[in-house]
């Protein structure tokens, strides 16, 4: 008896396959091999074309199922996690209308700031416990502005995991979790926020059927079975956005308790038990996977834009040919902390929400050409995305979270002993590396929703821990060396927002 989960990321699509009996993942596959195309029509457009999604799903089940061998009939519910924020609209005959515009794509900024001061700050962190932003209700709002006929061509709305949910079963849905996040689900009134609705001028009915995070939410179609090779009848149990996913993946559901993940961008999602805002808007709560009306789970969002994607950067821009990231790792640890005085800021990929939606850029620091070479540039990568995490976790200590022990995934950043232990010391944290994914908690949450698990915690209870990092008692070089990090920060932004004031 199996279980299979979906991870609908921006760049592949990945699905796993869990053995009940054991807890074991027996395969994990993605597809494409390459990443998935990205449009972007103007600058700050980022769009996907569902059907892509859907095919590379396809693709990557039949992979999965061709190498495993096993039967299809023997797979007992689908698990899917996804890209969060997204907006795919389809009509009637559930047809897409037009591209999906997805979590990165930030043109509806100013629609989101100008709803925020007209409904009121002050009702929206209550109501909805955010600013709209430039979340999917705000997106809806843009395609509504500048493209009608599209607009009167809706049936429903939804969230990519919602979009392929409905490939598979052929029903559409949402969940409290998603349309939070698309800041569309009132934590007052425990409803779709009518104050966000009536301000857009949406009609109620885009709003698809709200049904459990853990249910039964449909059965795979004939036509679904044919194209995945999957068995028709085959229950879909459960959909969560990746962050939540990820934070029940880690077994992060209870109060106090803090996930990581140090990807493309990075993320600290941290879990509390009432609706707490910030009010300088530089973290987001959202409804977490367990979350309900009797018992308050929200989760509090860091997100930090320029994460991974700049040592992705410095390792193709200055790595030699074929060096892995082990092989940097090694070459930073040459280096001494502090990288012998060289200091990176990582925020060169667009605004960042923890400095109030301001995008200061990415800045190399106090290079010196016959001191520094390759190592002390993978040195200082690493350790100025650490300093962004810990400038951000203090955020969220700010707001009353406990992160004195953080889970993480054991497929990012977080592989880095030099970036683990940099953040470790500078936060007083342990941290916990977990053989997990998102793909394959969203398979034991399936388990869960259909009663082979009794619960989340017996689901997640075999998630092996691979290492752990303690802070250190003498961390004298890395506080000083954040400290002078921290310097540089502050001129940037006071250079930025000395900029903004004369333009």
């Amino acid at each position: 008896m199996y279980l299979l989960g979906y991870d609908i990321g921006s760049s592949s699509i990945k699905v796993a396959l869990v053995d009940v009996q054991s807890g074991h993942t027996l395969a994990v596959m993605q597809s494409p091999e390459s990443e998935m195309e990205m449009l972007a029509m103007e600058a700050g457009w980022a769009e996907q074309d569902p059907e892509v999604w859907w095919v590379n799903l396809c693709l990557a089940t039949q992979k999965l199922l061709q190498k495993t061998g096993i039967d299809p009939a023997s797979v007992k519910g689908i698990g899917i996690a996804y890209q969060m924020h997204g907006l795919v609209l389809v009509d009637k005959n559930h047809d897409v209308i037009r591209p999906a515009i997805i979590w990165c794509d930030s043109r509806a900024v100013a629609i989101g700031e100008q709803a925020f001061d007209s409904i009121g700050q002050e009702k929206c962190y209550t109501h909805v416990l955010n600013s709209p932003g430039n979340f999917t209700a705000s997106k809806l709002k843009w395609v509504k502005d500048n493209e009608p006929e599209n607009y009167k061509q809706i049936h429903k709305i939804m969230l990519p995991g919602d979009y392929i949910a409905m490939r598979l079963s052929g029903e559409i849905a949402t969940t409290i979790s998603g349309l939070s996040e698309g800041i569309l689900w009132d934590f007052e009134g425990h409803r779709p926020a009518d104050m966000i609705l009536d301000h857009f001028g949406f009609q109620a009915d885009l709003i698809p059927e709200v049904v459990p995070t853990f249910s039964f939410q449909g059965k795979v179609m004939p036509s679904a079975a044919h194209a995945t090779g999957l068995f028709a009848g085959t229950p879909v149990n459960y959909r969560a956005g990746d962050q939540p996913n990820n934070a029940m993946s880690l077994n992060v559901l209870e109060p106090g308790e803090v996930a990581a993940t140090g990807g493309t961008s990075g993320v600290v999602y941290g879990v509390v038990n009432q609706p707490i805002y910030d009010p300088l808007s530089r973290v987001n709560g959202f409804a977490h996977v367990n979350h309900s009306k009797e018992k308050n789970r929200i989760g509090i969002l860091l997100c930090i834009n320029g994460a991974g994607i700049q040592y992705s950067w410095i390792r193709q821009q200055m790595a030699k040919d074929n060096m892995s990231y082990t092989d940097m790792e090694q070459m930073a640890s040459s280096v001494p902390t502090g990288a012998d005085g060289l200091r990176i800021l990582p925020f060169g990929n667009g605004a960042e929400r923890m400095f109030q939606n301001r995008a200061p850029g990415a800045q190399i620091n106090n290079l010196h050409f016959n001191r520094h070479h390759r190592a002390h540039f993978f040195r200082a990568s690493l350790e100025g995305i650490a300093f962004s995490f810990v400038y951000g976790m203090n955020i969220l200590q700010e707001l009353g979270l406990n992160v004195q022990i953080i889970r993480v995934g054991n497929d990012n950043l977080f592989q880095s002993a030099i970036f683990s232990q940099t953040i470790s010391n500078l936060m007083g944290s342990r941290i916990e590396i977990v053989e997990t994914t998102g793909a394959v908690g969203a398979a034991k949450a399936a388990g869960v929703a259909n009663g082979i698990y009794a619960s989340v915690r017996e689901a997640m209870q075999g998630n092996q821990l691979i290492k752990s990092y303690e802070p250190a008692k003498m961390s004298g070089g890395h506080e000083h060396a954040y400290q002078i990090w921290q310097e540089d920060l502050q001129s940037l932004l006071n250079r930025e927002e000395l900029s903004i004031c004369y333009r």
